[in-house]
Formats: C-alpha cells, sequence, structure tokens
C-alpha cells in the first residue's frame, strides 16, 4: 500500500507538465487529489486521466495573477475533504526577455504569479496543517532560484525570493509537525519555454533547444514524490545543470567563466 494513499494532496499549475505528471503519479498511488490551473478543458482532461472517482477527485480552477480568495479555495477544499496533507504550489510561468526591455509590469507580473501566489496559498492551508498536528508544503523553484540566468532577471528574482520565504516558514513551523521543501529542477522537458513571456507581453511561443532532450515530466515527478517521501528539505532534478550549484559554491570563477558560454535557449 501507497504511503500516499487517502493523503489529500492540492496541487497548482496541474493542466500539463510537472503538475500534469504528479498529478498521475500521486494517483497511481490512490491519493485524493485537488487540482488546479488556469485552464479548465485542461484541467477537466487531466482529471479524467487519473480515472479517480469524484469523491476522491475536485478541480479548482483560478488563475495564479488574482489570489485574494486563497482563503476561500483552501475552505472549499476543506468542505469536502476535511484535511489538506500536502500543498505543491507548482504553478507559473517562466521569462524569456532582457531586464533594460521588460516594462515594469511584467515584472511585477512574474512576482505575483511565480512568488506572492505560493505565499497566499501557503497561508490559506497553514492554519489547518497547524490545527491537523501535520502537513507538508512543497514549493517548485528553480535552478535560476539558486543563480540567475541571461532572460529571466524577474523569473530568476520570483524564485531566489521562495527560498527566502520557505528556509524562514520551515523553522517557524516544523514544531507543529509541518514540513517544507523547495524543488529546483533545471532543464525539463515541458511547455515551459513555449509559455515564457517576452518584453512585449507575448509568449515565446518556442522550444529551447535546450529543453529539446531534457528530462521528462514524468521522471521529474517521481523524483519530487521521493522527496516528498524521504522528508527532504531542498531537491535537485534535472542534467548536468544540476552540477552549476555545486561548482559555482566550490570553484566560483570557474562557474563565472562557465555561466557566460551557455546558450539564453
Amino acid at each position: 500500500m501507497s504511503e500516499f494513499k487517502d493523503k489529500v494532496i492540492w496541487i497548482t499549475g496541474a493542466s500539463s507538465g510537472i503538475g500534469e505528471a504528479l498529478a498521475l503519479e500521486f494517483a497511481r498511488q490512490e491519493a485524493r487529489l485537488i487540482l488546479s490551473a488556469r485552464r479548465e478543458d485542461e484541467l477537466k482532461r487531466v482529471g479524467a486521466l487519473t480515472k479517480l472517482p469524484e469523491l476522491d477527485l475536485m478541480l479548482l480552477p483560478f488563475d495564479l495573477s488574482d489570489t485574494k480568495n486563497a482563503s476561500g479555495l483552501a475552505a472549499q477544499i476543506m468542505n469536502k475533504f476535511g484535511r489538506i496533507d500536502i500543498l505543491i504550489n507548482n504553478g507559473g510561468y517562466s521569462q524569456r526577455s532582457e531586464a533594460i526591455e521588460t516594462p515594469i509590469e511584467i515584472d511585477r507580473q512574474l512576482m505575483e504569479v511565480n512568488y506572492f501566489s505560493y505565499v497566499a496559498l501557503t497561508k490559506a492551508v497553514l492554519p489547518y496543517m497547524k490545527r491537523q498536528k501535520g502537513g507538508q508544503i512543497i514549493a517548485i523553484s528553480s535552478i535560476a532560484g539558486k543563480f540567475g540566468f541571461y532572460l529571466r532577471s524577474s523569473y530568476s528574482a520570483a524564485k531566489h525570493a521562495l527560498h527566502g520565504f520557505y528556509e524562514s516558514l520551515r523553522l517557524e513551523t516544523e514544531s507543529f509537525g509541518i514540513k517544507t521543501m523547495l524543488v529546483c529542477p533545471g532543464k525539463i522537458k515541458t511547455n515551459v519555454s513555449f509559455n515564457a513571456v517576452t518584453a512585449n507581453g507575448k509568449t515565446h511561443n518556442k522550444m529551447d533547444e535546450s529543453h529539446e532532450n531534457a528530462m521528462s515530466a514524468d521522471e521529474c515527478a517521481r523524483q519530487i514524490i521521493k522527496g516528498i517521501r524521504n522528508n527532504k528539505e531542498e531537491i535537485f532534478i534535472g542534467g548536468k545543470e544540476i552540477l552549476m550549484i555545486n561548482i559555482r559554491r566550490f570553484f566560483p570563477k570557474l562557474f563565472s567563466k562557465l555561466l557566460r558560454k551557455q546558450s539564453p535557449y
């Protein structure tokens, strides 16, 4: 029997990519799922793929750019399931534009979706987790949350902010049995580059070459679930690009040289 059987798990960004892969893997392990994303039709598609009965599945569509009703969303989940065991903050989008060309409005949108929405949903579930004396909160950061990179200034800033928030939160809530994990994927084969915002506010609409032969979302999901199972505080997922984190730590001059040779795409 899976240890996730009957666990109530809320996944944002569940309509594609890593979020979809997580939903399907948790469904196979007989978890009870709340799936959220902006695109309701895609949520319904993923919901059908889980093959979960209505009793164990809730589709809760909303836009991460507006989380004023985060507490109301959490209350809806509590009304149906009576508890929230795991929150996986996964939704968001990337960037492909130079800082000098990016309007401040786009910078704010990137922070709203990739940082403030995570904080809002986390604060919405914390009182319930505290009351039930346990829970897990997962924040999907990025390798860009460990160092900046071309064309990703505000995306990287938002991901860096997640680390400050969740590392602090971990210390404040672990006495209540609440566990916190940060996930830093590198290059994963999803539509993240397609959906990345450009300086004019439109989508990049291209698959970055570096993502073409990257790790699959399914494998990424399996590694995330392994990290949750093992109560990890931070995990790194991807290919050789993950080595850059240790190179930066131990060989900063080499890191700077290698980083400047990388393609933004």
